[in-house]
């Protein structure tokens, strides 16, 4: 295993001081570098080939067990390190309470624009202000799992990066597009392209059974926790539709709403 470095003991090192930092935005955003926590999204990262710059592991945990198919494929030439390090550290680059005794340092992957434009029926979430990590998280996750053309993050949303929006995502981000975007600049040119941009409103009164998903593409914007869809996105709006609820409840969780819809366009469109 030509990719195996040294040891790496002291949270003082300097490459683990850098590591830490990455916990911070302004440090994710400034080096395109963010942390992958624990064993099943750094595996889920070696599966899809996503650019790794390092893995740092607990050396006495054992945990290298659980990845010996991908060290049998190093050749020393390509792919990230894979190194060594205390308990001390890999806690220092963790915000969990019992962190996993791995983690990745892995290179922002930003798809470009016309990736939300290449599909001939896409289906996009788009999160207009959508502030909670775990929010954000499970959203890309069934924007994966409904096979959505892309995800975009307007202003106000949550950090893709953060590492709460990660564990959320369980993976899915190395398999569905997420891309960070102005979405006063992109919903209109969406629009000039024939997309049609629905909102969700509690005060729609068209049902989003009642839309037609499947004829076109479809963006479909998801607003605040608290206060929905800004006014100016709104207002670009085509349409807005709303879930039917027949028992009580004043309104659900925007990721449970935004998992309704992208579920019923996924069975207008395949089944």
């Amino acid at each position: 295993m030509r990719n195996l470095e040294d040891y790496i003991e002291s949270v003082a090192n300097p490459r683990a001081k850098e590591w830490a930092k990455l916990l911070e935005r302004k440090y994710r955003e400034r080096t395109g570098k963010f942390l992958l926590e624990g064993v099943h999204l750094v595996k889920e990262a070696l599966d899809a080939k996503w650019p790794l710059e390092a893995i740092a592991f607990d050396e006495g945990s054992g945990v290298l067990v659980q990845f010996e198919e991908y060290l049998g494929e190093m050749d020393g030439t390509s792919g990230p390190a894979w190194i060594p390090v205390s308990p001390e550290i890999i806690a220092k680059c963790s915000e969990t309470e019992t962190p996993q005794p791995i983690f990745a340092v892995a290179r922002k992957r930003p798809p470009s624009a016309e990736t939300l434009f290449a599909a001939e029926r896409g289906l996009v979430a788009v999160l207009d202000g959508v502030q909670d990590p775990g929010n954000v998280g499970t959203i890309v996750r069934s924007a994966a799992a409904s096979g959505a053309t892309a995800v975009v993050l307007g202003k106000g949303t949550a950090d893709l990066y953060n590492p709460k929006t990660i564990r959320s995502t369980m993976g899915a981000l190395f398999h569905v597009p997420v891309l960070e975007a102005d979405l006063r600049e992109l919903l209109p040119e969406a629009a000039e392209r024939g997309i049609a941009i629905v909102g969700t409103s509690l005060q729609s009164a068209r049902s989003c059974y009642e839309y037609d998903f499947a004829s076109r593409s479809v963006w479909l914007v998801l607003g605040n926790e608290g206060s929905g869809m800004s006014p100016q996105v709104s207002a670009l709006a085509e349409t807005n539709v709303i879930i039917p609820m027949s028992g009580r409840a004043e309104s659900l969780n925007v990721a449970m709403a935004a998992t309704v819809l992208l579920f019923e366009a996924q069975r207008q469109r395949i089944f």
